[in-house]
């Protein structure tokens, strides 16, 4: 079974954490980044650590909550080799791995609620098989962050 990265700051913390129990649930292995309360702390800490430990193969998959999700889609972002997608539906979770190879999603606390999370992960998680005709393009986006990564 793949193993999940999870990590929120402190809007998120509380979807966070019914995303850890549900993944740990459906007998998912689960390493939680952060945060593990509802102090401040800084979103783009998590999210390097858990696009750091996806891209480092420590696990499979990432999965990042914050307020809207767009700041933590944005770090992850910034490590390189990284796909993070912001998903706020099923739909956008599936085509997130089937269209991009997503190695991460990202979700908003303050947009989404727990029913619908655990939905949006699963959508995120059975979608393994990329689309054939999105290869190219993938190898695209991988192309262009290399060529700028030179510059």
């Amino acid at each position: 079974m793949i193993s999940i990265a999870v990590g929120a700051d402190e809007a998120g913390f509380p979807l966070k954490e019914v995303i850890r129990k549900f993944l740990e649930e459906q007998g998912y292995p689960v390493q939680d980044y952060g945060v593990y309360d509802t102090s401040p702390s800084l979103y783009p800490d998590i999210a390097e650590k858990v696009a750091l430990a996806v891209r480092d193969r420590k696990q499979d998959r990432g999965i990042l909550v914050c307020g809207t999700g767009i700041g933590m889609a944005m770090t992850a972002n910034k490590v390189p080799g990284i796909r993070a997608a912001q998903c706020h539906d099923p739909y956008s979770a599936e085509r997130a791995r089937k269209s991009n190879d997503a190695q991460i999603i990202t979700m908003g606390a303050r947009v989404i609620g727990p029913e619908l999370a655990k939905v949006i992960v699963m959508a995120y998680l059975n979608a393994d098989l990329v689309s054939p005709g999105s290869l190219p393009k993938i190898q695209r986006m991988m192309q262009i962050e290399e060529e700028l990564r030179k510059e």
